[in-house]
């Protein structure tokens, strides 16, 4: 290297050295107090938190849901109806003619009576009357049902034939005194009728038969009581002979088309004793006899 290159050399790396150790301090000085200078004269920013405005909060009343009306069953409200004319049957007409008896009160009082007779005589099942039931046969005044229960004299256990079925009214009765009831029918039609009714409504002591009720039941007898419900002319024999001793036979005895008389036989010592319990109108006695 020349003398003058080496001059130019040293002249150079000592400017550098000076600008390195002086002025670039000083450049970054002045530059952050420019920076501070700035940032003190800008206006602070502020941020404003808008809150929404308070709502009042109104208590809401909630109605209760009101209870379904429940809707009567008319299975049920049918029932209670004839239940309470049942009741009046027998405070008007049955208690107020001398039935006493409790057990024969409470059987009037159960036996569905509107259940025996036909459709369209439903409304008049309670009334004070007899009522038709077809084939030339009626079902019994509640009265004389009553009347004629209560002259048997039925104690629980015993066995009642019944001649004349009819609609099962009267066999329902006696069921409902705790006896075994043997009852005959000689229409075919009411005997199947009275058959069906009498086992929809539970009456399993309740025995039929389709048959001419002159001659009995012999299968089954003797009996401790019978019951006769159409008027013959004359005391059928058969009936008197399957007739226990002690036993009470009561039937309407009289020409067809009149009045009869209703009659109570018991049988004392192998003979009947017969007492007049007044006057009746029952349907005639038919068979072959």
């Amino acid at each position: 290297m020349t003398q003058r290159e080496n001059l130019l050399y040293n002249r150079y790396v000592n400017t550098h050295s000076y600008i390195s150790r002086k002025l670039i301090p000083l450049i970054l000085t002045s530059l952050l107090l420019f920076a501070c200078q700035t940032r003190e004269s800008q206006p602070e920013s502020t941020i404003s938190v808008t809150n929404p405005p308070t709502q009042e909060l109104t208590p809401t009343s909630i109605e209760p849901t009101p209870e379904p009306t429940p809707t009567p069953n008319p299975v049920l409200v049918e029932d209670e109806k004839f239940t309470v004319l049942r009741s009046q049957m027998v405070a008007d007409q049955i208690a107020p003619r001398g039935i006493a008896d409790p057990s024969v009160l409470d059987a009037m009082r159960t036996v569905p009576r509107h259940k025996f007779v036909p459709d369209d005589m439903v409304e008049q099942a309670y009334e004070d009357h007899p009522l038709p039931i077809g084939y030339g046969q009626t079902i019994s005044q509640p009265f004389i049902v009553a009347l004629m229960t209560q002259t048997l004299e039925p104690k629980p256990g015993q066995r009642i034939l019944e001649i004349g079925t009819g609609s099962g009214y009267q066999a329902a009765v006696l069921a409902e005194l705790d006896v075994e009831v043997y009852t005959i029918e000689i229409i075919p039609e009411l005997a199947e009728q009275a058959t069906k009714r009498l086992e929809d409504l539970g009456y399993t002591n309740v025995h039929t038969l389709n048959a001419d009720g002159y001659f009995g039941w012999e299968e089954f007898a003797p009996f401790d009581a019978v019951i006769v419900t159409a008027a013959p002319d004359h005391l059928p024999q058969p009936l008197a002979n399957q007739l226990v001793e002690g036993g009470r036979l009561v039937i309407p005895i009289g020409p067809v088309g009149f009045v009869q008389t209703l009659w109570l036989f018991e049988k004392e010592s192998g003979e009947l004793q017969a007492t007049n319990l007044g006057g009746v109108s029952f349907v005639p006695f038919t068979g072959e006899h």
